[in-house]
């Protein structure tokens, strides 16, 4: 389970000091959101759960007259956001828990997040409280994962593993695939004081490698990123020889036109701020 507790420690470490292979395998999606979130006239933005900052900043210089503020809970992550968005005046990062943030006189007109809504510990009472800061009709506008079964990279990387060290998603609880089903997030969202809710399914290619060797490069994102992270770095001598060499052999076969790309399956959720009529 990838918790509060986990992005505050060695997962948002991690992705801290790898900022750039997330951007990267997330890029196509990532334009597909960015196109919904400026759908639309904004002046006032929140990301949740930011990260190393790449959407806020992004947001930053499409429009340069609105204000951005990007809120994670990790440390390290915000550190690296303050970094690359040094330059942006209009962006500013903060170390908080979005369900509880709030900003004196700061009413978003658009909440946006790329994957970063499937980890509240109580979702409800999360996009509660983001209702009660948003303006008036303001937007959500975010992503998240669809099912492992629409994600199949995930549960062959997943597979790996010997069965004692294997993560299998507990529905309900945080974590990457907690949003997947619309059945269970809808109520969430309705619950919580949003409308016109609407599920945008996206495919895309999740690049995992490139460079002079995509494969080498393929197989330290997943030792780093992804559901096999964090059991990995649990196992050692043979177990982890078996691990690796079905990763490579499994990444070599996904290796086309020099990049390590996987097909991805994810939703880009919108909403309105306000009770249904």
């Amino acid at each position: 389970m990838t918790d509060k507790a986990a992005w505050q420690g060695e997962t948002g470490t991690a992705w801290a000091k790898h900022y750039s292979r997330t951007d990267r395998s997330f890029l196509g999606l990532t334009d597909r959101l960015l196109g919904r979130a400026s759908a639309r006239e904004i002046a006032r933005v929140l990301d949740i759960g930011c990260g190393a900052g790449e959407l806020s900043m992004a947001l930053g210089r499409g429009h340069p007259h609105a204000k951005i503020v990007g809120v994670d809970v990790s440390d390290e992550l915000i550190e690296v956001a303050k970094r690359r968005g040094r330059n942006l005046m209009n962006v500013d990062f903060e170390v908080a828990d979005v369900s509880e943030w709030d900003r004196s006189g700061f009413t978003p007109d658009l909440l946006v997040s790329r994957h970063g809504v499937m980890f509240f510990d109580e979702p409800v009472a999360a996009f509660s409280h983001l209702a009660e800061i948003a303006s008036t009709d303001a937007r959500l506008v975010f992503s998240c994962f669809r099912s492992v079964r629409e994600n199949l990279w995930a549960g062959e990387v997943a597979s790996f593993l010997p069965a004692e060290a294997s993560e299998e998603p507990v529905p309900g609880t945080p974590g990457p695939f907690a949003f997947a089903d619309p059945d269970h997030v809808e109520p969430i969202l309705s619950e919580a004081g949003w409308r016109d809710i609407h599920f945008e399914p996206v495919d895309f290619a999740y690049v995992t490698g490139a460079g002079e060797n995509p494969v080498e490069d393929a197989m330290a994102h997943f030792k780093v990123i992804g559901p096999a992270a964090r059991p990995l770095a649990l196992l050692d001598g043979e177990q982890r020889r078996r691990f690796e060499a079905k990763l490579q052999d499994y990444l070599s076969r996904n290796l086309h036109s020099g990049i390590v790309a996987l097909p991805a399956a994810a939703w880009i959720v919108t909403a309105v701020r306000g009770q249904a009529d």
